[in-house]
């Protein structure tokens, strides 16, 4: 018999107190979140895009200077210089430069909403980066408690068995759940340093913190989860971008519908002939007969404006899922955790009223070992049901734009 088996083998027998840390100090996540090579490139076509509304405001015709040079020779009269040089630039016909303004517009801005929308991937990125480490930190620091008890409890158990008060077998039990918790223990250290390590090299810019923040429980806000989900559909870049990329590609489809009729280009020509002895001053213009090809490209425009609405129609159902999703996984994850919360209770008390009758002779050593194993699974499970829950609540918050994101 065993009098006493050890204090009580885990910590984790009962569920890990968790601080509300909150979200990451917000100038460091805007640091990250400029920094990323997402938001990058979504800024350089942003300055791509500024660029390009210029050009179409100016517009492509640039004046053309033409001349030729002429040395003549006549019979029995002599050498004549003569020149002639023309200056001409193409003129867009009506309706045309108005379209190309709205176009270059409406691309900036399309530019803009992609940027943000950028900035909103990046910050899912790191949200679910950040929950990783903290997951796998919280996951080792449970194992490392569950294997320094069994590390206590295997040393009294040895002594009891060199006093006899104990069975070779017990001692086996204990060193077997110690080198499980171990192992637990090993794989979730790895975990973490991969997670840190990842983490490290999508953001280097975002300082980890020397210690571990501890995962908060989730809180559902007084105006309930509904809400959030509306703001994801209304406050969303993605179909912003896209209602502005099927106006901007409309706009482009005119132009081209337009531009089946050529701009003309008219200029000024001057000559001298003969030395001098003749010169002349003109207007000369000239119109490019338009044809297939013409016709052919605005039968494309018209086409990328339709495949534009098309895809616009699809962004407006695939956020309108993605904000269903949201909620409802929040919402579950939620239930979830408060589940799993109740279970790490129950069972850490079962596991403590076996621990008592333990010492009292009353539990065998096997029965405790496996009501200490079932609180140390019950815990992880905790642990995993409140990450998942307060990850989702973070993914709805961040696609609702309420945190991580530039003012509306």
């Amino acid at each position: 018999m065993i009098r006493t088996l050890v204090l009580a083998l885990l910590i984790g027998a009962a569920p890990v107190p968790a601080a509300d840390t909150g979200p990451l100090p917000i100038d460091l996540v805007d640091a990250a979140l400029d920094s990323s090579p997402l938001v990058t490139e979504a800024a350089a076509r942003l300055q791509a895009a500024r660029a390009q509304a210029r050009a179409l405001g100016i517009g492509a015709h640039e004046f053309t200077v033409t001349g030729t040079y002429i040395r003549r020779s006549v019979d029995r009269e002599g050498g004549y210089n003569e020149f002639d040089t023309t200056l001409s630039r193409g003129i867009r016909l009506p309706g045309k430069a108005a379209l190309d303004r709205k176009a270059g517009v409406l691309g900036v801005a399309v530019a803009e909403n992609l940027l943000e929308d950028a900035r909103h991937q990046a910050a899912l990125q790191l949200a679910q980066l950040w929950y990783d480490w903290l997951l796998a930190e919280a996951d080792a620091s449970v194992d490392a408690a569950a294997t320094k008890s069994f590390d206590a409890s295997l040393v009294a158990v040895t002594r009891q068995v060199v006093l006899r008060d104990a069975a070779p077998l017990d001692a086996d039990q204990v060193r077997a759940a110690r080198d499980t918790a171990r192992a637990l223990e090993a794989a979730a250290r790895g975990r973490a340093a991969a997670a840190r390590a990842n983490m490290a090299a999508q953001f280097p810019s975002l300082p980890l913190p020397g210690g571990i923040p501890e995962i908060a429980a989730p809180v559902l806000p007084p105006e309930g989860l509904t809400q959030w989900r509306d703001l994801v559909l209304e406050r969303s870049h993605e179909i912003r971008a896209a209602e502005l990329e099927a106006e901007r590609l409309a706009a482009v489809a005119d132009r081209a519908r337009l531009d089946r009729f050529a701009d003309p280009s008219i200029g000024v020509r001057a000559f001298s002939e003969r030395s001098g002895a003749e010169t002349g001053l003109g207007i000369v213009a000239s119109m490019p007969i338009g044809g297939g090809y013409r016709h052919a490209v605005a039968d494309q425009a018209t086409a990328d404006r339709t495949a534009a609405e098309a895809k616009l129609v699809a962004t407006r159902r695939d956020i309108a899922a993605t904000a269903n999703m949201d909620l409802a996984t929040a919402t579950a994850g939620v239930a979830a955790w408060q589940a799993a919360a109740a279970s790490a209770t129950s069972t850490g008390i079962a596991a403590a009223r076996l621990r008592q009758g333990r010492k009292l002779g009353a539990t065998d050593l096997a029965t405790l070992l496996y009501a200490e194993r079932q609180a140390l699974e019950a815990n992880r499970a905790e642990l995993a049901a409140r990450a998942a829950a307060v990850r989702a609540m973070l993914k709805l918050r961040i696609d609702a734009h309420l945190i991580w994101a530039k003012p509306e």
